[in-house]
């Protein structure tokens, strides 16, 4: 009986990973195929995934941690969910990203181009989103691979995007000396996705409806796409 359950076993986890694993394989594709001047480095590559891997980790002890200060602070239930999704969970996330993001790619050599910051942080995204919706189906099934594909792996990668353009922008003026503006677009880079996290997160826990929930996620993808084209087209070595 075993030998017989072994391989069906095998067969359905596979078909769960591979529902986890193919949605932010598809997006990694399409953001590292618009990169037109120079190919970054398979290393490169596999560096931001495994940093945002990483992140996820670091985001995890975060949320634990002020989610159980916010716990023994916070009663009333509208202060608490807009710090919840905004300060504890967008934050942390969106923070930790961004740590090993600018950790592992500011000063390398290979950022010379002002579209390799969206490369990278998007790259870093869907490495946290990878390793979080591996976890999460591996919970609780094929059913939760389908929705997170057309809702939190489109939300990573619209995050990574908005962090990209800011972060790609703050290493140009960074090469040109100029200080002053580098450090508002990585503050940019930060509060954009983390204002962006907080309203996804927020929305999909109100009781407004789905149908607003899918609005926002249609709307942001919508516009990350235009920027991911946009900033392809306008690259230029920095």
């Amino acid at each position: 009986m075993f030998y017989y359950l072994f391989p069906s076993l095998l067969t359905y986890n596979f078909v769960l990973l591979a529902a986890a694993v193919i949605p932010a394989i598809f997006l990694m594709v399409k953001v590292y195929r618009s990169d037109r001047l120079e190919k970054e480095s398979t290393y490169m590559l596999w560096d931001m995934v495994k940093a945002g891997i990483f992140s996820s980790l670091i985001a995890l002890v975060l949320e634990r941690v002020f989610g159980t200060l916010l716990d023994l602070t916070v009663t009333g239930k509208g202060l608490y969910d807009v710090l919840l999704y905004f300060g504890v969970v967008a934050l942390s996330e969106e923070g930790a990203k961004y740590f090993m993001l600018r950790r592992k790619s500011w000063n390398s050599e290979e950022f010379d181009c002002q579209y390799d910051g969206v490369v990278y942080a998007v790259f870093v995204s869907l490495g946290f989103a990878l390793w979080e919706n591996i976890s999460y189906v591996m919970h609780y099934g094929f059913a939760t691979a389908v929705v997170r594909a057309v809702t939190a792996i489109p939300g990573h990668t619209s995050f990574g995007v908005f962090m990209g353009v800011f972060y790609g922008i703050a290493r140009k003026y960074q090469n040109r000396y100029e200080a002053g503006k580098s450090r508002w677009f990585r503050f940019l880079a930060v509060l954009v996705p983390v204002f962006l996290h907080g309203s996804y997160d927020y929305i999909a826990s109100t009781e407004i409806g789905t149908v607003y929930f899918i609005g926002f996620i249609v709307l942001l993808f919508i516009v990350s796409y235009f920027l991911v084209v946009q900033s392809s087209r306008r690259d230029r070595y920095i």
